[in-house]
């Protein structure tokens, strides 16, 4: 029997406007963009900000993605609508996409649409509209809607945001991803609105801009949230994972660390979402599986280092183990483990820095995203994200 999978990717995942600093690097500087592969092969994408833009060079061709793909756009604000113009799939005749988003009172009818084309209109863009070959099909929706996708349901409903937001949740045969970017807590309808749409999620994204401290002062008002409801909430409805999102272009790497550190203090299964993540649902022997490919990777390292690794087994066990370190980058290592950490779990990272001649040790810190079994059966393929 064939065991559903479904394939969630992360290609932007900073909020308001990219940032381009080395501050930033290792979650990303671009805006929102989601890509879900179900398991009957429907293609969605989830907002079109600027990290639409690498994913259709990372499609194999132009018409990459399949004949059709649906789009699913939360707002209209600039940060998730800014990639469209560069997609170079919209520019594929033999391409199809369907668009999915509300019709706004400040636009009227056909405000997709015009959103849209508006993008590549004079004296904003020097491509014409006409120049987009792909065929568009463009359907408004509301908070109230549920439909089918091939084999996915998919259900919309309205978040607290200025001007209007969609929240969606798409269930697969694989699980169900909650999609819930830019929501602010404390309106009493919305806030049971976006309580059904988690509610028992496998993976609940949900908008971590601001800390609790500014999101009750400097920045109540904005439409954002916090780690903290959104860890409260994934307890209160039985979320299973929750990805904190659309981080604050101020917040540094190091922050977003922080944040979810302080999460994955409250609760079991937290990751920080990151350009070049990808989820996996439906895996034989774990729901959810997130790792991180070789993106970004321009800076890695082919080289082996000897280091010694310790953090904690799946059963709770502390370990201690003298290891090979390989494919490393700023962003994170894959390491060989006799041990099979917890997921999730932090390790330490201890190893000679290269070119020292064994001085200067680096010590470094991680947590554990992805977990192989390796053709030995002797050592587990550990990847892990550095958080320092």
């Amino acid at each position: 029997m064939t065991v559903p999978i479904a394939r969630l990717s992360f290609w932007g995942v900073r909020g308001s406007t990219p940032t381009v600093d080395p501050a930033t690097w290792r979650y990303g500087g671009n805006t929102p963009c989601l890509e879900l592969s179900a398991p009957d092969g429907t293609q969605f994408i989830l907002d079109c900000g600027t990290g639409l833009r690498n994913l259709g060079g990372r499609w194999i061709s132009p018409n990459g993605g399949g004949p059709e793909t649906h789009i699913f756009v939360t707002h209209y604000h600039w940060d998730h609508i800014q990639g469209i113009p560069f997609f170079s799939p919209f520019f594929a005749e033999n391409n199809e996409f369907h668009f999915y988003s509300f019709r706004s009172k400040f636009l009227g009818r056909d405000s997709l649409q015009q959103v849209f084309e508006a993008q590549m209109a004079m004296p904003y863009f020097p491509v014409d509209i006409s120049a987009m070959n792909a065929k568009r099909k463009f359907k408004e929706i509301s908070g109230g809607d549920s439909f089918k996708i091939g084999e996915n349901q998919i259900t919309a409903r309205w978040l607290n945001h200025p001007q209007g937001c969609l929240g969606f949740r798409i269930e697969t045969p694989a699980g169900t991803v909650v999609y819930a970017t830019d929501n602010e807590p404390g309106d009493p309808k919305l806030d049971e609105s976006l309580r059904e749409l988690a509610a028992g999620a496998d993976i609940f994204i949900n908008d971590a801009q601001y800390t609790p401290e500014q999101l009750a002062s400097i920045r109540k008002g904005w439409g954002h949230s916090t780690w903290k409801h959104g860890v409260d909430l994934a307890r209160e409805v039985g979320a299973k994972t929750l990805v904190l999102f659309h981080h604050d272009p101020d917040s540094t790497d190091r922050t977003v660390d922080s944040l979810l550190r302080q999460a994955r203090d409250n609760f079991d299964s937290v990751f920080a979402a990151s350009e070049g993540m990808v989820i996996t649902l439906g895996a034989t022997g774990d729901t959810v599986q997130a790792h991180m490919p070789g993106t970004r990777a321009s800076l890695k390292r082919e080289a082996q280092f000897k280091a010694q690794v310790s953090g904690v087994t799946d059963g709770g066990k502390e370990f201690q183990e003298e290891t090979i370190v390989r494919d490393i980058s700023l962003q994170g290592a894959l390491i060989s483990l006799q041990n099979m950490p917890k997921l999730q779990s932090e390790l330490h990272v201890t190893m000679e820095a290269p070119g020292t001649n064994g001085e200067q040790p680096m010590r470094l810190k991680g947590y554990v995203v992805r977990i192989d079994r390796g053709e030995d059966a002797q050592h587990t393929q550990v990847g892990i994200v550095f958080t320092d």
